[in-house]
């Protein structure tokens, strides 16, 4: 995999997400990244992650990778030239203390391994990508399904956004949020991911 600069995830994207999990639907867009180290490609292998620090749970989403710095007037065409699906793993019971205690995410969500990455697929434009929903299938049964049409912070805005607060550049990545339906991963627990028909990877788990 070609390397990675810097890999921004959005949270609470989906309504449905953040009504399942309690949370109020944000008002701006809602950033935190992801050490480069959590980062790891699909190819239909087994995928070691920590079975010691409480419950883990996937959370399947579109992923967009920037093409140039961001600058007025713009397009999505423009500023995006490939996507690929990935899995935000997230440590849930490390996080539930760490939300409590008003800290940051960052134990929870960048441990090695944690952002999973399917390979890269041209970038289809926004009308295809609205005609087309991505899905996870958990041990042959699909537990996750979205498409960018329900998002609460399209694209554009979450691109001007990280723009703004963090700048952004080619080679960036972004987490684009996760639909509703995310759950936890057991050992040996094997995952699919699919654009459409199209499985676009594939993985196991396996809780060391």
């Amino acid at each position: 995999m070609k390397r990675i600069q810097n890999i921004f995830c959005v949270g609470r994207n989906y309504r449905l997400h953040a009504a399942e999990l309690g949370n109020d639907v944000p008002t701006s867009p809602m950033l935190f990244d992801k050490p480069t180290h959590s980062l790891v490609a699909t190819n239909g292998q087994e995928i070691d992650l920590p079975g010691n620090r409480g419950e883990i749970h996937y959370e399947a989403e579109l992923v967009i990778h920037i093409a140039r710095g961001y600058e007025p007037g713009l397009t999505l065409d423009q500023m995006v030239d490939k996507i690929a699906l990935g899995v935000d793993l997230t440590l849930r019971d490390v996080q539930s203390v760490l939300k409590k205690n008003g800290h940051p995410w960052l134990l929870a969500k960048g441990f090695k391994n944690s952002a999973i990455l399917t390979p890269f697929h041209p970038f289809p434009g926004q009308q295809l990508l609205e005609k087309t929903h991505f899905s996870m299938l958990k041990n042959e049964e699909q537990v996750q399904i979205g498409n960018v049409q329900d998002m609460i912070f399209d694209l554009m805005t979450i691109i001007q956004f990280t723009t703004e607060h963090f700048g952004l550049d080619a080679g960036d990545i972004i987490y684009t949020g996760t639909p509703a339906g995310v759950g936890p991963v057991l050992d040996g627990d094997h995952f699919a991911l699919f654009f459409g028909e199209e499985k676009w990877g594939e993985f196991t788990a396996r809780l060391r």
